[in-house]
C-alpha cells in the first residue's frame, strides 16, 4: 500500500514561531526493528506512544512524524482542551451522548494535566475554561440555550454572561451573550505538542521528517520511509485526515482547511485599553462561519476563521494573503480600541470530520489500530483516542474504550462528486443562515 499524499511542509505556524528554537529528532536512517510502530506525531500519536511505553516498558516503540512535531495539525489548532460537548458547525450533535463525551474529554484533560506538571512542559497551559458566545438571538436560542439545558440536566457548572459583563471580562463588545464553563484548558498547542515529544519515555524513539511512503501488513508491519524501514509487530495509525492514504476509513472522512492568525504582543497601554483582562478563550456559535478567539498569556490575540473543503489536503498558496487581510478586518471589528495592532502570523491547518461525527477508532487491520478523525476537537479527542488505541492494542481493560466505541464509526460518503456538491451546499447554507454571527 503506497502513500500518495504527504503533508506539505511550511514555516507559517505562528504558535511555533513565537516559541524558542527546538532541534528536531533525526530522520530515520537504515532498517530498524521494533515492537510497536506509531505513525503520526500529533496529540493522538504522542499519547499512543507514551501509553504503549507505559503498558509495555520492556518493548521498543518507534514513532514516525512526517514533518516536525508541532508543525502539523495538532500544533496549528486554537489551543483549547474542551471538557464538554462542543459544536463545530451550526448543530449540537454531541449533546445526545453527553455523559460519554465528558468522561472521555476529562480523562484526556487529566492525562494532559499530569504530563504538563510532571514533565515541566512550558506551553502557557492555563485552567481558564472558555466562553461559548453568540452575537445574535439565533445563536443564543439554537446553540447556547440547548447547551445550558443540557448542562442543567448533567449538573455541570456554568454561568450566563450578558453583553455588559461580557465586555468587562473580554474587553470586546462584539458578542451579546455567552455561556462560561470553567473546566477547559488553554495552551500554546505547538508548545504542548513539542513538550510531549521531548519528554517521551526512554523506550520510545522519535524520528521527525520521516514520512511513511508504503506499508506492508504481511507478517506484521513493515513501513518504508525515504531513509529506511521499520519492522514491527503492530502499528497505531494516528494521521487524522491522511488515514485514507493508508487505506483506512477510505471514502468516509472529510478534510477541511482552517486558518488562524496571531497578532503581535499588545503593549501595556494596549492591554489596559482592552480592559486589563486576563487570558481567555472564546468559541463562537458556529465556528465554520464566525471567529474563534483567544487572548493569550503573551498578550497576543488569536483570530481563527475561514473554513474550506480540501479533499486533497491542499489549498492555493495565494489564498493566504487574502485570509490574512480578512483576519485583520475581523480583528478590527472586534477590537476597535486597538487600532495599531496588526496580524503578525497567519497559517493553515487541516481538520478531519466524519459525516456522522464519529471517530475513526479501533482495530482496522490484522496488525493496525487507528486513532484518527477528531472532528475538530483535536487536543482532547486526539489525546484520548491515542491512549485508548494503545490500551486496546496491548489488551488493557479500560472502560473508556466502550465510551469511544459507542460513538460509532465514520459513515461512508457518497461518490466524490456528490460529496463535493453536498459539502458546498452545506457550507453555503451555513454561511447564509449564520451570516449575522460573523
Amino acid at each position: 500500500m503506497a502513500v500518495r499524499i504527504l503533508p506539505k511542509e511550511d514555516a507559517t505556524n505562528g504558535w511555533s514561531r513565537i516559541l524558542p528554537p527546538r532541534t528536531p529528532q533525526p530522520a530515520l536512517k537504515g532498517d530498524v526493528r521494533a515492537d510497536w510502530l506509531v505513525v503520526g506525531g500529533g496529540f493522538a500519536g504522542l499519547a499512543a506512544a507514551r501509553r504503549l511505553a507505559d503498558n509495555r516498558p520492556d518493548d521498543h516503540i518507534v514513532l514516525l512524524e512526517a514533518h516536525e512535531v508541532g508543525e502539523g495539525a495538532s500544533g496549528r489548532n486554537s489551543g483549547f482542551a474542551i471538557d464538554l460537548p462542543h459544536n463545530v458547525g451550526g448543530e449540537f450533535e454531541e449533546l445526545e451522548g453527553a455523559h460519554g463525551y465528558i468522561r472521555l474529554s476529562r480523562a484526556a484533560i487529566d492525562y494532559l494535566d499530569a504530563c504538563v506538571a510532571q514533565n515541566g512542559i512550558e506551553c502557557a497551559y492555563t485552567h481558564r475554561g472558555k466562553y461559548h458566545a453568540a452575537r445574535t438571538e439565533l445563536g443564543r436560542e439554537k446553540i447556547l440555550a440547548p447547551f445550558a439545558r443540557t448542562l442543567d440536566e448533567l449538573g455541570e457548572p456554568y454561568r450566563w454572561v450578558e453583553a455588559a459583563e461580557l465586555k468587562r471580562e473580554l474587553g470586546t463588545a462584539y458578542h451579546t451573550s455567552a455561556l462560561y464553563t470553567p473546566g477547559g484548558r488553554l495552551m500554546n498547542p505547538a508548545g504542548l505538542t513539542k513538550g510531549l515529544a521531548d519528554t517521551l519515555p526512554g523506550n520510545v524513539t522519535l524520528h521527525e521528517h520521516t514520512p511513511v511512503m508504503e506499508v506492508d501488513e504481511r507478517n506484521g508491519i513493515r513501513a518504508t520511509t525515504p531513509g529506511g524501514t521499520v519492522a514491527a509487530q503492530a502499528m497505531v495509525l494516528a494521521v487524522n485526515g491522511y488515514a485514507p492514504q493508508f487505506s483506512v476509513f477510505k471514502g468516509s472522512l472529510l478534510t477541511f482547511a482552517a486558518h488562524g492568525s496571531l497578532t503581535r504582543p499588545l503593549t501595556e497601554a494596549e492591554h489596559q485599553a482592552l480592559g486589563g483582562v486576563d487570558d481567555w478563550g472564546l468559541t463562537p456559535a458556529n465556528s465554520h462561519i464566525s471567529v474563534t478567539m483567544r487572548y493569550t498569556t503573551e498578550r497576543r490575540i488569536l483570530i481563527r476563521q475561514r473554513f474550506f473543503y480540501a479533499p486533497k489536503l491542499r489549498r492555493p498558496d495565494g489564498e493566504m494573503e487574502t485570509i490574512r487581510r480578512d483576519h485583520q478586518r475581523a480583528f478590527e471589528a472586534r477590537f476597535p480600541m486597538l487600532p495599531e495592532v496588526k496580524i503578525e502570523h497567519t497559517w493553515r491547518g487541516y481538520v478531519c470530520l466524519s459525516r456522522n461525527h464519529a471517530p475513526g477508532f479501533g482495530k482496522v487491520g490484522p496488525h493496525t489500530f487507528a486513532a484518527v478523525c477528531q472532528n475538530g476537537v483535536g487536543v482532547t479527542k486526539g489525546t484520548i483516542s491515542g491512549v485508548l488505541a494503545a490500551d486496546m492494542a496491548t489488551g488493557q481493560d479500560n472502560p473508556l474504550i466502550a465510551d469511544l466505541e459507542e460513538q460509532g464509526k465514520p459513515d461512508p460518503l457518497p461518490a466524490a462528486p456528490l460529496t463535493y456538491l453536498g459539502v458546498r451546499a452545506r457550507l453555503a447554507l451555513d454561511n447564509f443562515r449564520w451570516r449575522r454571527e460573523r
